[in-house]
């Protein structure tokens, strides 16, 4: 008799970030220090100083994070100059995080500020070139009042 296994593995949601970095291992000690993260695992690759595949936990979600591997195609944003990707990170006290973010090397792109649509939320990017939303939820906003707040807030700045 086979055992019934989960399709989606204990601890695991629906969707899980797979992050590309040069120096893996770095960046597993980063998140420790910047978000809280707690290492479930590391498989080294054959050469010994790559990963192959890592994981880590922030908050309730994993996150993979395995070493570039350039002749597969396997790039971190660095190597590409960038990434069209933003991680947003909802934390009870993101004023905390942040600052914790900033003095273990993050980067600010964009200043914690309240929003328009409900967040208290600040923009980061890590040592390796990944982007970072980090975020408190302060206030309950209906769509309607976002778009008021928004187009209160364009008109401001055309004058």
């Amino acid at each position: 008799m086979t055992t019934k296994v989960n399709p989606i593995p204990e601890g695991s949601h629906t969707i899980t970030p797979h992050l590309c970095v040069k120096g893996a291992a770095q960046a597993i000690e980063f998140y420790k220090k910047a978000f809280n993260a707690e290492e479930l695992c590391r498989i080294p690759g054959p050469d010994g100083s790559t990963l192959v595949h890592s994981a880590v936990k922030i908050g309730d979600s994993i996150l993979f994070l395995y070493d570039e591997v350039p002749q597969m195609g396997a790039l971190g944003p660095k190597s590409l100059g960038g990434t069209p990707v933003k991680i947003h990170l909802y934390v009870e006290d993101v004023d905390a995080l942040y600052n914790q973010a900033v003095k273990a090397g993050a980067e600010i792109e964009m200043p914690l500020a309240d929003q328009p649509w409900g967040d208290r939320y600040g923009a980061l990017t890590d040592p390796f070139g990944h982007s970072w939303g980090l975020a408190t939820h302060v206030e309950d906003v209906s769509f309607e009042e976002i778009n008021r707040r928004f187009e209160a807030a364009c008109a401001g700045q055309r004058e």
